[in-house]
């Protein structure tokens, strides 16, 4: 499969969202598996453990 992007220039957001979305709409949704976070660091974890309390979802 061919890119419609350049590497040597920036992709502006919006466009880089598009492309992946019918990358994935191709290749049927496939369900992508979240990092188990085996090997994170201990600030890592203290990092999303923060996120987690304020009320975020990382």
């Amino acid at each position: 499969m061919t890119s419609v992007f350049k590497t040597s220039q920036p992709i502006p957001l919006d466009a880089f969202v598009a492309e992946v979305e019918r990358r994935r709409a191709a290749a049927g949704y496939p369900d992508m598996p979240r990092n188990a976070g085996n090997r994170r660091t201990e600030s890592k974890r203290a990092l999303l453990k923060a996120i987690e309390v304020a009320g975020g979802k990382w």
